[in-house]
């Protein structure tokens, strides 16, 4: 039985974040940061069943193509991502009247549908990456039991000791995305590479306005970086918990984000719906 402040539920039974009951999902979930953004693929489905709301946490479940589908926003970072995966978890895998977890786990597919930076002179504005490895900035993943099992350690090593990494800021830890989805969304027409996920917009992004990062030349590290002969190819952040909770849960997860902004060009397009709408369309046909 779980202590009510561990498993925390709304009046309706519904869990205490999203404000979902268990009926409410589908198996196959394709997650946005902006909530602005479920409104606006909105129209692409053909029937809609269930549309909820609470805080940034929006969504619409579905049918495309015939195929049932939840959409849901995550907000912005990692934090965010820690609430979603947790509670979409909780809905299939334990029982919310009792607290009782369920003897036979289920298994989520989750889909990212991000914008991000793209790091390198050859990822272009307008191109899509696939995310075969998170590469996380920001710690989360240290707070749970068992992470070491499922890192790219070696990734995780490697990269710290080429970034002359400060033991100020918390250590970073690699997970790779799923092989099936993976090689699902192979043919897509992607760039297919390592992303950061970092903990923030600004300095941990190497942005300045009016303050400085801790290393004003990390971007163009990241961008000649490889291992095993994949690059890092752009930041966004929320990757890095979504596949490394994944994994600790047993969910599928995947990342594909759309490329609006190019930090080694400087390049930046205003005008990305039409990208995010066409991502969107292969994505939800290839789930």
């Amino acid at each position: 039985m779980q202590k009510k402040t561990e498993l925390i539920t709304n009046r309706d039974g519904s869990i205490f974040h999203l404000n979902l009951l268990p009926e409410d999902i589908s198996r196959k979930i394709i997650i946005v940061g902006d909530p602005g953004r479920v409104d606006m693929l909105a129209p692409m489905f053909e029937e809609i069943r269930v549309r909820k709301e609470n805080r940034e946490f929006r969504t619409l479940t579905g049918t495309y193509e015939g195929t049932e589908i939840t959409l849901i926003s995550s907000g912005i970072g990692t934090d965010n991502i820690d609430i979603l995966v947790n509670e979409l978890d909780a809905l299939v895998n334990i029982d919310l009247s009792t607290g009782e977890i369920k003897e036979e786990p289920e298994s989520l597919t989750l889909i990212r549908l991000g914008t991000s930076g793209g790091l390198r002179g050859d990822i272009p504005v307008g191109s899509c990456v696939l995310t075969e490895t998170a590469v996380g900035f920001d710690g989360l993943i240290h707070f749970y039991e068992g992470h070491d099992w499922i890192l790219d350690t070696a990734l995780a090593s490697v990269l710290a000791e080429y970034l002359e990494w400060p033991d100020t800021l918390s250590f970073p830890y690699a997970v790779n995305g799923d092989r099936e989805l993976i090689e699902m969304f192979g043919d897509g027409g992607f760039i297919n590479g390592i992303t950061i996920s970092a903990p923030g917009f600004y300095a941990p992004q190497c942005r300045q306005l009016r303050l400085e990062s801790f290393d004003s030349e990390i971007n163009s590290k990241l961008a000649e970086f490889s291992f095993r002969g994949m690059p890092i190819c752009n930041y966004e952040m929320e990757s890095s918990a979504m596949y490394g909770l994944s994994k600790l849960l047993g969910h599928k997860a995947l990342t594909i984000c759309a490329v609006i902004g190019n930090r080694a060009t400087g390049e930046f397009m205003n005008d990305y719906k039409p990208l995010v709408l066409d991502l969107a369309a292969k994505i939800m046909h290839l789930i």
